[in-house]
């Protein structure tokens, strides 16, 4: 019943056909505060919706402030995990949330953030244990945000090096993890080494804002091409000049198949 249950709740957030997902994140509020874009979460959330995103990631108190109860549906993937860009450490990243508190607020998912090679990555190694343990018994798919990040990641060449970037995934998937989300590497070729290396889906994440949406188009493109299973982009979406096209043009690559000067054709 438990895979089952991972089965039916899988496939709300991800596309039945393509086995790939288009998921934005608005967990933002927590870490850095009302930003751009995210000042009124049910226009945001609708915003996506609209374009086609699979689903939509918060924390647990915008579930209650972002239901819209109108437009298109969208997946639910509540965020557990939490800590502000004002704390001493905002790499120490810990839970603020449970599987019942989302099972209860009607999540079809949760995630988990765990930053490999900070000062702390043994307790966040730890939550993503119990909480994966947790995901099995109530048959809760689990998204970890699996990020190289510390002193000892910037020796090794910096968060977006292949050898840390597949060795992240890597340990989300041997942690239980359904879905890795992790830094893209740059290129398709180095891309492909840590998708070969994780044995579930891998998506990238967005970064900071980009300097043009073809640039966006083009990593996501790229990082498909590799074998990569979609997105889990925040503010390069909900910050975009109209995130609903946004969105429409990156299910064009993601979902369609099309290269990038069709997708650029939605914007």
């Amino acid at each position: 019943m438990t895979y089952i249950g991972k089965s039916v709740r899988l496939e709300r957030i991800m596309n039945r056909k393509t086995g790939r997902t288009i998921i934005v994140p608005m967990d933002h509020g927590v870490s850095s505060g009302p930003i751009a874009g995210l000042e009124d979460m049910p226009t945001a959330i609708n915003n996506v919706a609209e374009g086609g995103a699979n689903a939509v990631l918060v924390h647990k108190g915008i579930i209650r402030h972002g239901h819209r109860g109108y437009g298109k549906d969208i997946g639910l993937i509540m965020h557990l995990s939490g800590s502000s860009s004002l704390a001493p450490d905002p790499n120490k990243k810990v839970l603020v949330g449970t599987i019942e508190e989302a099972i209860k607020l009607g999540a079809d998912a949760v995630s988990i953030h765990v930053n490999v090679g900070a000062e702390n990555e043994a307790e966040m190694f730890r939550d993503l244990g119990a909480v994966s343990e947790k995901c099995m018994e109530w048959g809760m798919p689990l998204i970890a945000m699996m990020y190289p990040r510390g002193k000892k990641i910037a020796e090794k060449g910096g968060e977006h090096n292949v050898e840390v970037v597949k060795h992240a995934a890597r340990a989300g998937a041997e942690l239980g993890a359904d879905i890795i989300k992790t830094n893209y590497t740059g290129d398709p070729d180095s891309f492909r080494e840590v998708v070969r290396g994780c044995p579930v889906p891998v998506v990238i994440a967005g970064g900071p804002k980009m300097e043009t949406e073809r640039d966006v188009l083009q990593m996501i493109k790229d990082s498909v091409d590799a074998g990569g299973a979609g997105t889990s982009i925040g503010r390069n979406v909900f910050q975009a000049r109209d995130p609903t096209r946004m969105v429409s043009a990156m299910s064009k690559i993601v979902h369609g198949g099309a290269d990038v000067e069709e997708a650029m054709r939605e914007l």
